[in-house]
């Protein structure tokens, strides 16, 4: 057997192609190329935990991709695949309470007639769809978009194997309630819990701290905490977890695993909400940005992460632009729907608006 040696280059194309993309437009490190690799990595491993999937895809991404990518960058394509139903995150409980990873079945909603949402995926590296219609996917950012002639759109992807999900059932969000509500449930619960015991290596997320910094909001407890945080502790296997955790002098007191409300929610879906109601209650609500100028389309920027049925309610009205300069992300929404996007996220998460700018 004779080995040819390949440049990083070289490889990079070759892996692109096995996922079924355009190395011409598409490079391994892109997140496109990321949310490509996790569906076939996950394709082979599930179920398995978020940070076993991760780690497959770092080591098979980073010596062949001139892009200096980071965990932190694999993790939110994963959070976004999750998301918008491309895989299931379940609790698993066989002695201790763990969150795996399933594939969700190959599906598609439909956004306008004729424009259709993908996800799903099959086991073994199997490709959502086999026929020529596979190279007309269109791949933006995290997301999969096929475009049909809807008068026999329907029956064409049912014959591809793909069902059909109803846009109430894949948008469907809890109800709307005000946010000094939500975060007393959660507390009563909290006061109601057992002894927290011995947790170490925990992080907590500093409702004091800037809304418009995220990544910046979390740290390790101090002497001085004496509240209820959201907080992650981790485990010996597994994504570390997700809690509502009660401090006095920086020590722990009470602490309630998430999700509680939805045991088929994530955890982290749970604590965005806990937290945009707490910011809320405080006066310092979260905050979204809209950018306005020419193009059919309005910028909506966003500085802290959304729950899933808020992601979900985003993709179906608009296109992820994943991060862009001064935000976390942001989405492209058309300016027709721009009201109803502003209301749903003032109602839902009780977030604020700041000023208008131009420059789209």
């Amino acid at each position: 057997m004779k080995l040819t040696r390949l440049s990083p280059d070289e490889a990079s194309r070759i892996a692109i192609a096995t996922l079924r993309m355009d190395a011409e437009s598409v490079d391994l490190g892109s997140r496109e190329g990321v949310a490509a690799s996790l569906r076939r990595a996950a394709s082979f491993m599930c179920p398995t935990s978020p940070s076993r999937l991760i780690d497959a895809v770092l080591d098979a991404i980073r010596p062949v991709s001139a892009c200096e990518l980071g965990r932190d960058d694999v993790v939110d394509v994963l959070e976004l695949l999750v998301a918008s139903g491309d895989m299931l995150e379940l609790r698993r409980d066989s002695g201790r309470s763990t969150r795996l990873l399933y594939l969700a079945p190959p599906s598609y909603i439909e956004r306008v007639p004729g424009t259709y949402l993908l996800m799903g995926i099959r086991p073994f590296g199997a490709p959502l769809i086999e026929d020529e219609l596979a190279l007309s996917i269109d791949y933006e950012n995290h997301t999969r978009v096929l475009k049909l002639d809807p008068s026999n759109a329907r029956p064409r992807l049912a014959t591809l194997g793909l069902q059909s999900l109803p846009k109430d059932r894949w948008v469907a969000s809890p109800a709307s309630e005000p946010p000094a509500e939500l975060v007393g449930r959660y507390r009563a619960r909290l006061d109601a819990a057992g002894q927290a015991g011995q947790l170490d290596g925990l992080s907590i997320l500093d409702p004091s701290s800037s809304v418009r910094y995220y990544r910046g909001r979390w740290r390790s407890p101090a002497p001085s905490d004496a509240d209820d945080f959201i907080a992650r502790r981790p485990q010996a296997y597994g994504a570390d977890l997700w809690c509502l955790l009660r401090l006095q002098a920086g020590v722990a007191q009470r602490l309630i695993e998430l999700p509680v409300d939805d045991p088929l929610a994530s955890g982290r879906d749970e604590a965005w909400r806990y937290q945009a109601a707490a910011d809320a209650l405080a006066g310092v609500p979260q905050l979204f940005r809209i950018r306005r100028g020419a193009t059919p389309d309005a910028i909506f920027d966003f500085f802290s992460p959304l729950p899933g049925f808020t992601e979900r309610y985003m993709q179906l009205v608009g296109l992820s632009l994943g991060k862009t300069p001064g935000a976390l992300f942001s989405y492209r929404v058309p300016h027709s729907a721009t009201g109803d996007v502003a209301a749903f996220l003032a109602d839902m998460l009780w977030m604020a608006q700041e000023e208008e700018t131009s420059g789209v």
